[in-house]
């Protein structure tokens, strides 16, 4: 290791946080320049990377939990050589740029998630853990080892803090993903004070307790880190690891350096000082030396030769194994099609009935037995929520390829996790868990729908028809709450054949995640339309049900357990429409021509149902419909008991119609 080199790149990497925060006087300086000696050990000697190739199947993830100190990442790639120029640094911040305020995996090339919310990136970097655990077991074979790769993550007290990372590390310990590394940069300091104010904890001992392989190290030490970083890469002994590294937050500025006003901007008004400090030539910004940038040059070279090695290995593994090399093809190619999936899963009987989270186990199970990269996991409630898949296996340390994960009470994390998987894109990620509990996964549910991420959450109990329960597990509110997310597609199916499709639709979803609202009492099979009717009809968010038999006079719309009622309380009206609206998303992305055969603006005598806030109705109903709905909370009684007494039913249907 070249310490001088390594700790001149680190001072230059300081150098660029400095000049990049001062020019749009917004940002963070303090991790930048605290870890700088960790990126330094990291990027320039340790990491497993090609930046020429950046999705390199076989490659070490790096994922800034603390994404706050977003130039920390964004020097390291540009020094490592990844195409990320040095103009783009300059334009930190700035409109356009692939140097956003934090990190984002769909803007900048070695990004690997989106982070930013604290916590966040340690969920998502237990995901990325547990896929490459589940790849390895997967696709190595004895003779070829074609996947060997560690996770990083680095993180602040803010990121270890947070609830999310607390459900998380549990999980990795429980789970033995010992190839997953956190670099804790504990420099005692939080935002608003010194971190003493806040916490009290032995880290070592905490993480140590978990089951965890905890070390703690001087982060300015570059042989420290190397030797620690090196230690945990090689240690298979069935324990995630943390290096805890002593630094010093904002180091290189004097004035602020250890305190917590390093932790922002506060520094940046130092830097000329600081940077002439730190050894760079004066008057100069945005400095990269002609060492520091031959070093990097000459290890991407061996990068790249390295990586060309692995494919030569690779390329011996996908020919004596044919089927696992067009199977792991397929995987990361994405390319599922909704009506192929559909052709797995039988029609059900025109007569009966059964809860949507009954027939969903059904559908998962027959899609699973033709989309082998699919797996799915419950937060303690696949009793309750039905999508276990069977023979699938149960993941484990003793058996990583296990479809089903148990993610235990914790469903943030589990939200986190999902992401990471789907980050990595080998497998396609399911949750599930009772819908009233969205609340706790929901900046998880947010920051996938933000990157595109094909997660697929399965929440059951969708409405008042929970029951006894009560009003605390009734979530009245929580379907429009997750409507209002952008890029997240709500289903809410009123019967099997829609469930099907909705399944079909989320799973071969390629650029967002989809929720589907499956509830917990029966609901009959709507034979007023066929099978195929029904599904073609959810696969585009909404569909006429009961076609009018006479001139049109109104319409009702309805979705999930409501839309038993509006067909009931449509009965005998030969003059109304029923429609199912299933997804509002999906129906909104329809054709103009489509949306209006469907609901034609005409028809302006609209009824909607559903057992919910009326809020988000009035777009389809107009200002002269009405909408039958829930604008207050549940009650403790049995299902049918709390529909009637909230006025959802067929009657209140036929009413609003007369």
């Amino acid at each position: 290791m070249n310490k001088a080199l390594l700790a001149q790149a680190a001072n230059e990497a300081r150098g660029l946080a400095m000049d990049a925060v001062h020019k749009c006087s917004s940002g963070h300086l303090g991790l930048p320049l605290g870890a700088a000696d960790i990126g330094a050990v990291l990027f320039g000697e340790t990491l497993q990377c090609n930046p020429a190739e950046p999705k390199w199947l076989n490659r070490d993830r790096f994922i800034l939990s603390a994404g706050h100190g977003s130039m920390f990442i964004y020097s390291w790639l540009h020094l490592s050589g990844y195409d990320l120029s040095l103009d783009e640094l300059t334009k930190f911040r700035v409109l356009g740029s692939h140097t956003p305020g934090h990190p984002e995996s769909f803007e900048t090339v070695g990004v690997e998630c989106t982070t930013g919310p604290l916590g966040q990136g340690i969920g998502n970097a237990v995901g990325f853990a547990l896929s490459g655990k589940m790849a390895a077991a997967k696709y190595n074979t004895a003779d070829h080892k074609i996947l060997d790769n560690h996770i990083f993550a680095l993180a602040g007290d803010g990121c270890l803090q947070e609830g999310v990372a607390r459900e998380a590390v549990a999980f990795a310990a429980h789970n033995h993903l010992d190839n997953l590394i956190v670099l804790f940069d504990s420099n005692d300091v939080t935002l608003d004070a010194m971190a003493k104010v806040t916490q009290s904890e032995d880290t070592q001992a905490l993480y140590t307790a978990l089951g965890w392989d905890a070390v703690t190290i001087d982060g300015h030490d570059l042989d420290a880190i190397k030797a620690a970083i090196e230690k945990a890469k090689s240690d298979n002994n069935g324990k995630p690891k943390i290096i805890i590294a002593k630094t010093t937050i904002a180091k290189g500025i004097p004035e602020v350096a250890g305190t917590a006003k390093g932790h922002g901007e506060g520094g940046a008004k130092f830097v000329d000082a600081a940077k002439k400090g730190l050894g760079i030539p004066e008057g100069t910004h945005f400095y990269v030396s002609p060492e520091v940038t031959a070093y990097f040059a000459d290890l991407k070279a061996k990068r790249v030769a390295a990586h060309a090695e692995w494919n030569k290995t690779f390329t011996a593994w996908a020919a004596a194994n044919a089927d696992k090399a067009a199977e792991l093809k397929a995987a990361r190619e994405g390319k599922l099609n909704a009506e192929d999936l559909l052709k797995a899963i039988p029609e059900y009987p025109a007569e009966g009935k059964a809860a949507t989270r009954n027939s969903g186990g059904e559908i998962l199970n027959k899609i699973a037995a033709v989309v082998p990269n699919l797996i799915t996991g419950s937060a303690d409630l696949f009793g309750s929520t039905k999508n276990y898949i069977t023979g699938g296996g149960d993941f484990s340390a003793t058996n990583p390829t296990g479809r089903n994960i148990w993610f235990g009470i914790r469903e943030h994390a589990m939200g986190a996790i999902c992401n990471g998987i789907a980050y990595d894109g080998l497998f396609l990620a399911s949750g599930a868990t009772f819908l009233v509990f969205a609340d706790y996964c929901r900046p998880s549910i947010r920051l996938a729908a933000l990157s595109k991420l094909p997660v697929v959450y399965i929440f059951t109990h969708d409405s008042v028809g929970v029951g006894e329960d009560g009003p605390t597990h009734q979530p009245v509110e929580t379907v429009s709450g997750l409507r209002v997310i952008p890029n997240l597609d709500v289903i809410r199916p009123g019967d099997a054949e829609e469930a099907a499709a909705a399944f079909a639709a989320a799973i071969s979803r390629p650029d967002g995640p989809t929720l589907l609202a499956l509830s917990r009492q029966d609901l009959p099979h709507q034979g007023s339309a066929s099978a195929a009717a029904r599904r073609e009809g959810t696969l585009k968010g909404g569909y006429v049900l009961v076609k009018e038999t006479a001139p049109l006079e109104a319409i009702v719309i309805a979705t999930g357990s409501e839309v038993q009622w509006a067909v009931e309380g449509a009965k005998g009206k030969p003059g109304v429409r029923v429609v199912s609206l299933p997804c509002f998303e999906i129906f909104d992305r329809q054709s103009a021509e489509y949306r209006e055969s469907v609901l034609p603006a005409a028809c302006t005598k609209r009824i909607a149902i559903e057992a919910g806030v009326s809020g988000l109705w009035w777009k389809y109903v107009g200002t002269q419909g009405q909408i039958i709905g829930i604008d207050r909370f549940g009650l403790s009684a049995p299902g049918n008991t709390v529909f009637k007494q909230l006025g959802i039913t067929a009657e209140a249907v036929a009413k609003a119609l007369a």
